[in-house]
């Protein structure tokens, strides 16, 4: 099977602040792929280096065998096209109704005649249940329906890939549930591949062929998640059982109490 995206022993920082180093990942075509850890950690960043908002300071990530950082604007946006988004939060145009959302990437990125466009939007929206929420605007319905939304955005163009920065925070668990499944249902009907970056367990583990574990930039566990969940591995252990004590700390990297309040010394 061949793998749409490949990261090879990628290290990025921001100015003199490591987030990520040395990785390695693989995306295979038609798989949904979680990319996973606690905040902080670099999980969204993949994403920007996925699409070229940002370039490695070493390694390379390509995209059906092109590295992204050697692409030209043009070029660039041409692998765009074959790529949707969905936005954490949605991200959705308030001021445009859920039809004028979805249909924005269409109207931007093709030609296509206003009829074609009408049709197809429908059918995104149908596919995630809101045909019948067409014509409201984004203030007037739930949460929940307007991940829906921003999900039939994301799949206006058919794209090969898929990428989804915490698509489940801030829904309730049934709009969790509907938008996990879709999710899966849609990256199958599609073809697609999906990269899901969510620090959410149990939705996650319930869609994912593959997961990757990331702490402090750097991959700690990678497998299927019947393998996470069976780890013994210190880091996977506190982050799929949810233990407040492990290898993450509580406490942000610094100077020692005493130092801070001018105890230590001998004062």
């Amino acid at each position: 099977m061949s793998n749409i995206v490949e990261i090879r022993d990628l290290h990025f920082s921001y100015g003199q602040r490591p987030i990520l180093s040395g990785l390695h990942m693989d995306f295979p075509q038609g798989k949904v792929i979680a990319v996973m850890g606690g905040s902080g950690s670099g999980k969204t960043t993949i994403l920007r280096l996925i699409g070229g908002q940002v370039q490695p300071q070493r390694g390379s990530v390509s995209v059906n065998g092109q590295t992204v950082a050697s692409l030209s604007t043009s070029g660039l946006y041409e692998m765009r096209r074959r790529m949707g988004m969905l936005f954490q939060h949605g991200a959705l145009f308030t001021d445009l109704s859920v039809f004028e959302n979805v249909a924005f990437p269409l109207r931007e990125h093709t030609d296509l005649p206003e009829e074609t466009i009408h049709d197809l939007v429908l059918m995104k929206l149908h596919a995630v249940g809101l045909r019948g929420a067409a014509q409201l605007r984004p203030a007037e319905i739930s949460g929940g329906m307007a991940r829906r939304v921003a999900l039939a955005r994301a799949i206006a163009l058919d794209p090969q890939l898929i990428m989804y920065d915490e698509p489940f925070a801030g829904l309730d668990p049934i709009s969790m549930g509907v938008t996990a499944n879709l999710i899966r249902r849609l990256n199958d009907v599609l073809g697609s591949t999906s990269i899901l970056v969510s620090h959410d367990v149990h939705e996650s583990f319930a869609i994912a062929d593959y997961v990757y574990f990331l702490s402090k930039g750097s991959i700690v566990a990678s497998g299927t998640p019947a393998e996470m969940l069976a780890s013994e591995d210190p880091f996977v252990k506190q982050f799929v059982h949810a233990e407040p004590d492990g290898p993450v700390p509580f406490h942000y990297p610094g100077r020692s109490l005493a130092e801070d309040f001018g105890l230590g010394g001998g004062r």
